[in-house]
């Protein structure tokens, strides 16, 4: 220590300086823009468990938008309005992973996703998780301003900066532009190539090959889609690379030694239903692997977040000292919103938590969230700012806050079905408090370099939560209808019956199999596996089960009784919060299985690699994680050609990352992410309209396209992908120059 202060800080627009900030139209731009980004988000999660941050492309749209409307007479928008649009648009991305992470483990546990829980979890979380956040700004982003980076959210303030920079220039704008420009390339190209794929069939979308002895039950294979390759070159090679090691542990090691070991026996090894020897790859992952990639993933968000203990405490003695000190500053960019609306806020969130019947909830349940809410709010804040928000170990706390849950639970006596959506409800409120608030203290940094009022940040923040809680709530319950497969009983359970007198509710069909069956069945949550797996099961009014509801997430039948396939999404992460909450209230799981993948994580992180990530792809399809690993091998060889130049070769490693974010290859991804996503969400929709359309084209492509059908239809899937990736290369590739220059 030298005894001399630090300097104070100067944001980029001065405190004294009065220019437009909150205004309606940054805000509704940031609204809208946050509801595209946050469905893309949702729609990611449920097939990988990731998201990337939004941020930044909604930075860089909302400031070529508006340079586009000033050229026809408006106002040009101030760098706070485009710091307004990022802050309100980068809520959607948090809470659709809060949602994706939690919400579906509640059609696992046998119930049914209803609207209102949904959008209530949705809703209080993100709103649990901002006013949380508001009381350490001043702790985390104003006292350790030089200790806690935030790298994305000093990455988006120089966005900004440059954006606002160039306007004093013809080429420095036409620059901006181009960046922009980037972005709705990416997005065009991933909508149309989804669309041609999915919804024309123009070639197969997973390509694979099965092997057979000595490697009998190996299989590779990979998603030929445009969000996974954006989402691998986001998240860079490390982490992409040990994601799909992760899937290859699972489809080249473990899935052939269960084949080769079990093959011989003469009866079902259980948790599995069939003879291995019956089994496909993927019946012996869903019987056997999935629990071991379930244990690993456990172990790794435990490990993660042990980690951080040190951080937690520091983190939680540095946030009580703030408190006590002193008054709040009444400059502009000092300005919190009031303490006694964040008390009030708090309260009232609580106490809607308490009188929400979708909830189950009661006084423990709620107290659980109000503690384990703020713990991992002010954890998430802290890692995020040490590490960024891609690698902050959100499913590691909630995985800690559903075993506390739990284990209070158990010790109580609380072990019915009921108790399983209140323990759910605790963790998917506090998953999402703590990821969103996690993304408020980015913007706030964001804002904090930029010179904004953060009490301007936070109301736009709190329009933006609100407004995607409301518009993902019914896109998650479209998305499962859309790939819920009805499977007639006969096919799983002949002559299963059951008393229909004790049997209340009642539904319809719902999505495409509604167009031929419209009429109305009892609703049976079977819990047991006599005379049929457990599950929901809609039966006549005689007692008669007629189908078996299989979930378009995590459902296991892909199969229409039409003969048309679905597309269904894996939840990763909403698999391992089911298990964790059966296992500890009801003691059922395999927990052998499970051990083994606690092992693998241990062992993984023993070597000294990071072990969550590796669940992840233990746990994903191998075709999931094999193209975010060619997006992940781009990137790196991308970065590596940057670090090369002159310009790079004294730069620490944070300024290189930070280049390597604001570069035209991540624009393209994420216009990849939020094209390829957003066309697979409209084709999940458009299912039950253009049900004859998708069968004639089916028959059609099968028929008479050798890049969807035939024997070399998985080879020639991969023309149009590696054309996918040769554009993202090259693209990626012409942004690194010596015009690069000095690192920012």
């Amino acid at each position: 220590m030298t005894g001399v202060s630090a300097p104070e800080h100067q944001p980029f627009v001065p405190d004294g300086s009065r220019i437009a900030e909150f205004t309606a139209r940054a805000v509704v731009m940031g609204v809208l823009l946050g509801m595209v980004f946050g469905a893309s988000s949702l729609y990611l999660v449920l097939k990988v468990g990731l998201t990337v941050s939004a941020s930044i492309p909604v930075a860089v749209i909302a400031v070529a938008l508006f340079r586009l409307a000033s050229k026809a007479g408006v106002r040009d928008s101030t760098i706070l309005e485009n710091n307004i649009v990022q802050t309100a648009g980068s809520a959607g991305e948090s809470i659709a992973f809060g949602l994706g992470v939690t919400m579906p483990a509640i059609l696992i546990l046998g119930f049914d996703l209803e609207i209102a829980r949904v959008m209530l979890v949705a809703a209080l979380g993100a709103l649990l998780g901002i006013l949380m956040m508001i009381p350490l700004r001043r702790t985390l982003i104003v006292a350790r301003h030089g200790e806690l980076k935030y790298p994305e959210g000093t990455a988006c303030a120089e966005v900004l900066k440059a954006a606002e920079l160039s306007k004093s220039s013809r080429r420095g704008a036409a620059a901006e532009a181009g960046r922009a420009g980037v972005i709705f390339l990416g997005f065009a190209i991933g909508l149309a190539y989804k669309t041609a794929n999915i919804a024309l069939k123009g070639w197969k979308d997973v390509a694979e090959k099965v092997f057979g002895a000595p490697l009998a039950g190996g299989s590779v294979g990979i998603e030929v889609s445009p969000e996974l390759l954006g989402v691998g070159y986001i998240i860079g090679p490390r982490v992409a690379a040990i994601m799909c090691a992760g899937g290859v542990l699972a489809y080249l090691l473990l899935i052939p030694l269960i084949k080769f070991f079990g093959d011989a026996l003469a009866v079902p090894l259980a948790p599995g239903a069939k003879l291995i020897h019956d089994m496909s790859p993927n019946q012996i992952r869903g019987a056997y692997v999935l629990y071991i990639g379930a244990g690993a993933v456990a172990a790794g968000g435990i490990v993660s977040l042990a980690k951080a203990l040190p951080t937690i405490w520091r983190s939680l003695r540095g946030t009580l000292k703030g408190y006590a000190g002193g008054e709040a500053n009444a400059r502009r960019t000092d300005r919190d919103i009031p303490m006694k609306w964040v008390l009030a806020g708090c309260f009232a969130v609580v106490v809607v938590i308490m009188l929400s019947a979708p909830l189950h909830m009661n006084l423990l349940g709620a107290l659980a969230i109000l503690v384990f809410g703020f713990l991992f709010s002010t954890v998430s804040s802290q890692l995020t700012g040490e590490i960024g928000s891609s690698s902050n170990p959100i499913s590691g706390m909630t995985v800690a806050t559903l075993l506390l849950t739990c284990l209070i639970f158990l010790l109580v006596g609380w072990t019915g079905g009921p108790y399983y959506v209140t323990a759910l409800s605790v963790g998917a409120i506090v998953c999402i408090a703590s990821s969103n608030a996690g993304a408020t203290s980015q913007d706030l940094k964001t804002g904090f370099l930029l010179g904004a009022t953060p009490r301007l940040q936070q109301v736009a923040i709190l329009a933006g939560a609100l407004a995607s809680a409301v518009a993902l709530g019914p896109i998650l319950l479209k998305l499962n209808d859309a790939a819920t497969v009805y499977v007639p009983v006969a096919e799983v359970a002949p002559g299963l019956r059951t008393d229909a007198a004790t049997l209340l509710e009642t539904v319809a069909l719902e999505g495409p199999q509604s167009l031929a069956d419209g009429g109305r069945y009892r609703v049976w949550h079977k819990t047991d596996i006599a005379g049929g797996p457990a599950g929901k099961y809609l039966v006549d009014a005689s007692g008669r089960a007629v189908y078996l509801v299989d979930p378009g997430i995590n459902g296991s039948h892909t199969t229409r009784p039409d003969g048309t396939q679905v597309r269904k999404y894996d939840a990763p992460k909403a698999v391992l919060m089911s298990y964790i909450i059966k296992g500890i209230l009801e003691r059922q799981l395999p927990w052998a299985l499970v051990i083994f993948g606690v092992i693998v994580a241990l062992v993984l992180e023993m070597a000294g690699v990071p072990s969550l990530p590796f669940a992840v792809g233990v746990y994903l399809p191998l075709a999931s994680s094999a193209p975010i690993f060619v997006g992940g091998m781009v990137r790196g060889f991308v970065d590596r050609r940057r670090n090369r130049l002159a310009a790079y070769a004294r730069a620490s490693e944070e300024e290189r990352t930070a280049a390597g974010d604001r570069s035209a290859g991540v624009l393209l991804a994420s216009g990849y992410i939020a094209g390829g996503a957003l066309a697979g969400i409209l084709i999940a929709f458009s299912a039950g309209v253009l049900g004859d359309f998708d069968r004639a084209v089916t028959a059609w492509s099968s028929e008479h396209n050798p890049f969807f059908e035939g024997g070399a239809s998985d080879v020639l899937s991969l023309l149009p992908y590696a054309a996918l990736v040769a554009l993202l290369l090259r693209m990626a590739r012409e942004s690194v120059t010596p015009a690069a220059r000095t690192p920012a």
